[in-house]
């Protein structure tokens, strides 16, 4: 599987998941008939009250009526407004018996918990999830930057790089085809930097990322549902 093939492989994972989740939550299920008000009497009702869905709908690519139902679903799951870590590590666990996601559900968790306070609200979810299934290329791109700067600084190390690959590796388990070399994931991060360290020093920037990712092979290969299966 190459560089490209590899990414896509990760970003494919984070939306495919989502979905899936979503489905088994009946949050996905068809739009409910009930009326905003009937919706803005719920959010009162939990222990963290969401903004309101006229904020939500500004922010996001999604209707009013589909926040009302995304909005049952996650309550109907997360009575308290809240999903904390090892919720979203046991969700992931669930999806990946054969291998280990716990890391990896570390990462894509810091990822949605926009203001690092350990729990994901409803709004980083439906912000996020509007990204990843609705976003423009650059607005996925970004989040898959931000997804692999696991310390937010602004920077992509290789320390970093090599982290999200070995736990993607670690999530897939033995259902990894072809059986991968232990090295694997250093080679796909040094070719990784190859094409994406354009100055060579030592990291990788937010325009590095962006200038790389819509020029090399396309912008498909690196984003969410952006491209076909990896390639080998």
């Amino acid at each position: 599987m190459g560089i490209q093939g590899m990414e896509l492989c990760a970003m494919a994972v984070v939306v495919l998941l989502f979905i899936a989740v979503l489905k088994q939550f009946g949050i996905l299920e068809p739009m409910s008939m009930e009326d905003s008000s009937d919706s803005e009497l719920e959010l009162s009702t939990v222990r963290h009250q969401p903004e309101g869905l006229d904020q939500l709908q500004a922010q996001t690519k999604f209707t009013k009526k589909e926040l009302q139902s995304l909005y049952r679903g996650f309550k109907n799951e997360c009575p308290t407004g809240l999903v904390d870590e090892d919720t979203f590590k046991l969700i992931y666990s669930q999806f990946f018996p054969q291998g280990d996601a716990t890391t990896y559900a570390h990462f894509l968790f810091n990822a949605f918990d926009a203001d690092g306070n350990g729990a994901i609200r409803f709004e980083d979810f439906v912000v996020g999830l509007s990204i990843l299934l609705r976003g423009t290329v650059h607005e996925k791109l970004k989040w898959a930057f931000n997804l692999y700067d696991i310390n937010k600084d602004g920077y992509i190390t290789k320390e970093e790089m090599l982290a999200i690959m070995k736990s993607i590796y670690d999530m897939m388990g033995r259902h990894t085809y072809p059986i991968l070399r232990e090295d694997a994931p250093l080679e796909h991060v040094e070719r990784f930097f190859q094409k994406m360290d354009r100055n060579q020093d030592g990291v990788v920037t937010i325009d590095e990322f962006l200038e790389t990712c819509q020029k090399v092979g396309g912008a498909g290969d690196w984003v969410p549902g952006g491209g076909g299966p990896p390639r080998p």
